[in-house]
């Protein structure tokens, strides 16, 4: 029987995929492990916010 919070996860992958998109393999990944217990709600965010942010160039220079 799947626990609450793997239902919630189906549920949003599956909102997710009824729009036409596929969440990437990384991203199940970490799902999966976080309903085994491996990581929690907030080490994910942490992985996609390192992932995805955008790092300010500090030198002034821009890429050309």
């Amino acid at each position: 029987m799947e626990t609450a919070k793997e239902q919630a996860w189906d549920y949003a992958i599956g909102i997710v995929q009824v729009d036409g998109i596929k969440p990437s393999d990384d991203f199940l990944t970490l799902v999966e492990k976080e309903k085994r217990g491996e990581l929690t709600s907030e080490d994910i965010r942490e992985v996609l916010v390192k992932k995805y942010t955008v790092k300010e160039d500090t030198t002034g220079e821009t890429d050309a």
